[in-house]
């Protein structure tokens, strides 16, 4: 099924139970190409939940999942990564063992349609893609300004940067769909200020569309053009970021007097 003119990932009345448990129920989400949307709630809403739901981490017990028209209920994590989405975590998930460069050249190997003897005997074909891998992986240290410490351990650098690498990680698999996990946390002030530019400059650099899930209210409200509230596994809210302050439900359920 061909997607409707600029809809990117539409999520139909998805759910998942876990024996007793509804941790999404009903479920509906469209985005159009280029949006930036967050996701908000409580401890234990579903929002993480959504995200494993649409990287195929989990398969919905109900629902439908489209990717610009594709359906991707039943599809392999690996699948959907190829198909263009790419996410980051809660807490940074980099390779510890390697380098900054080669956390990004991990990414970027999923491009990389090597067979076997490619790989064995290194030739031609071995040598160009390994050439595409190195200069792309540099291009986006630079472009992230990371290309002074590539050659460090990447846990090694100070927690903005790693947050940064992650995202450059992301963009390696070449998405049109990101999912940031609370970017924000663990972040000072400074930090969270320099994490708004980056992603909105990401957002327009790359033609991206961003779904966000963020506990921080002056990070959503700064930069998200419109917000789903979900309590329960329920959406309890959406619109923008105005609506969502002054939406009772959300205040009783979330915001509190933060709202004010």
């Amino acid at each position: 099924m061909p997607p409707e003119n600029g809809v990117l990932l539409d999520l139909n009345d998805c759910s998942i139970q876990f024996g007793g448990l509804k941790a999404v129920d009903g479920f509906d989400l469209r985005m159009s190409k280029g949006e930036l949307v967050g996701l908000i709630g409580p401890n234990g809403a579903g929002k993480t939940t959504v995200f494993n739901l649409i990287t195929g981490v989990y398969q919905p017990t109900r629902g439908e999942m489209l990717l610009k028209g594709r359906r991707l209920n039943g599809l392999k994590t690996h699948r959907i990564t190829a198909l263009g989405i790419a996410r980051t975590f809660q807490n940074i998930r980099l390779f510890s063992s390697l380098s900054v460069r080669d956390n990004v050249r991990s990414a970027l190997h999923i491009h990389c349609s090597l067979g076997i003897w490619d790989v064995v005997w290194r030739g031609k074909r071995f040598a160009e893609r390994e050439g595409w891998v190195q200069g792309r992986a540099g291009e986006l240290l630079e472009i992230f300004g990371l290309a002074g410490v590539a050659n460090e351990p990447a846990t090694s650098l100070p927690y903005g940067m790693q947050r940064r690498l992650e995202i450059a990680r992301a963009l390696g698999t070449e998405p049109s769909l990101l999912l940031l996990d609370e970017p924000a946390a663990g972040m000072n002030p400074h930090e969270k200020r320099e994490l708004m530019q980056l992603i909105e400059w990401v957002r327009e650099r790359f033609g991206l569309t961003i779904l966000l899930i963020e506990h921080d209210m002056s990070v959503v409200m700064g930069i998200c053009r419109r917000i789903l509230v979900l309590d329960y596994g329920v959406t309890i809210a959406e619109g923008s970021p105005e609506e969502i302050r002054r939406h009772p439900k959300v205040i009783e359920a979330y915001l509190g007097e933060a709202a004010s």
